[in-house]
């Protein structure tokens, strides 16, 4: 009788030996970092090693992949190390983003250091879709003017006083709306601001928050419509050289019919940049889409300014004049001074520019300085693309043969002479 068992005792030991045997030939081998930043140990490299550092302003050794992605660093087995990540594989998405990206030396700082990111995003109108939901409401009399009321979520500002009179934002939700448009809009239009997940399709191929526009994911042929032939799969990336293809995603993919609420693809054949950049539907200028649009729109415009707003028009000032100045007078100039100085921590982001204390450059009405720009010697000016790297020289509008106003500066008033037949 106790053969039987023996034998069967034996196989099972076996059996048992050659599982651990198959487990261990099939599990990667232990690669430790111990980052800086944490002094904790983590195993993530034994199986991430073949992907890039994510960006400059992140080095492996000091941050390591745990303090931003979460996750359990001393696990082998990838569905245990991967069961706490934050956000899945993007721990910038904006219900986790604190956690991962928060911290005063980080992007959850104070505004005076300028690390205040987290909370400019949060309540920038392209998280909060402020605009276009008071639009929506005022357009079919669910209230009485166009001040936002209601936001993708609830939201409050930060600051004691507001700039703005919006010390707060409501949840929207189109299911409590009476107005069949307005549930439409809810159903069928709520795809392009960065809390949302995008429509399928490689034209919005994005991720959510702050990766959105930080980590272009893939070459669409928009980009190679526009020259952009060598842009390649960006996945483990932050950058802030970001093309307009990935702006694209949410900007130049077609129109809503406000009569159905529903969304319109483009049908246009993408030819060139030009087509590519713009829609059909408006006049623009050479530089315009020559830029990119980060070369022109600045991160206070993008990323807000910590207040809340009802529309985009009052976040986005950048006109011609900004750079080109008026017929009577030149555009504003700021000559660096202090290392300390906001353009060159920008400039270190995006190294295509070597800044230097007495350098002049081009400044907003806001006094935002244009750190890819420079005042040379002889009264032109230089811009170098951020995400071309193009170099471009220009003169001011002063001194020209400019007949315009100079009290009317308006870009749609420089479009009259200066716009691109389409």
């Amino acid at each position: 009788m106790n053969r039987p068992i023996t034998l069967i005792a034996s196989l099972f030991l076996l059996l048992t030996i050659a599982g651990v045997m198959w487990r261990d030939s099939h599990s990667p081998v232990p690669t430790s970092l111990t980052p800086t930043l944490t002094g904790q140990t983590e195993y993530c490299l034994s199986c991430h090693s073949d992907l890039p550092e994510i960006s400059p302003s992140h080095p492996i050794k000091t941050f390591g992949c745990v303090i931003c992605h979460g996750g359990e660093r001393l696990a082998l087995d990838a569905n245990l190390a991967h069961s706490s990540m934050r956000g899945g594989k993007n721990p910038s998405d904006l219900l986790v983003v604190e956690q991962s990206c928060g911290g005063e030396k980080c992007h959850g700082g104070a505004p005076s250091d300028n690390h205040d990111h987290i909370q400019r995003v949060e309540t920038s109108i392209q998280s909060t879709y402020a605009g276009a939901i008071a639009i929506i409401r005022y357009t079919f009399g669910a209230q009485p003017d166009l001040t936002a009321r209601y936001g993708i979520q609830a939201i409050k500002d930060a600051a004691i006083t507001t700039k703005t009179g919006l010390p707060s934002l409501l949840t929207f939700d189109p299911t409590s709306e009476t107005n069949p448009f307005i549930q439409k809009f809810g159903q069928n239009c709520l795809t392009c601001h960065i809390n949302a997940i995008p429509r399928q399709g490689n034209p919005y191929s994005r991720f959510t928050g702050c990766a959105a526009c930080h980590t272009p994911q893939s070459q669409n042929q928009s980009a190679k419509n526009a020259g952009n032939a060598n842009q390649k799969s960006q996945v483990h990336q932050l950058t802030t050289a970001i093309p307009f293809t990935q702006c694209n995603t949410c900007h130049n993919r077609g129109n809503y019919d406000l009569r159905q609420m529903t969304f319109v693809e483009r049908t246009d054949p993408l030819t060139d940049r030009l087509h590519t950049y713009y829609q059909p539907i408006a006049q623009f200028t050479k530089c315009e889409y020559t830029l990119d649009c980060i070369d022109c729109h600045t991160r206070v415009e993008a990323m807000g300014d910590g207040d809340l707003h009802s529309s985009k028009l009052d976040i986005q000032y950048i006109q011609c004049k900004t750079c080109h100045g008026t017929p009577t007078e030149l555009p504003k100039t700021f000559t660096l001074s202090d290392l300390n100085n906001i353009a060159f921590r920008e400039a270190k982001l995006n190294p295509i520019v070597d800044l230097k204390v007495g350098d002049t450059l081009l400044i907003t009405e806001k006094d935002e300085p244009l750190w890819n720009t420079q005042v040379l010697s002889d009264g032109t000016y230089r811009l170098i693309g951020k995400a071309t790297k193009q170099v471009f020289s220009f003169r001011p509008v002063k001194g020209s043969q400019c007949t315009q106003s100079g009290e009317d500066q308006s870009s749609a008033y420089c479009h009259q002479c200066h716009s691109v037949n389409k």
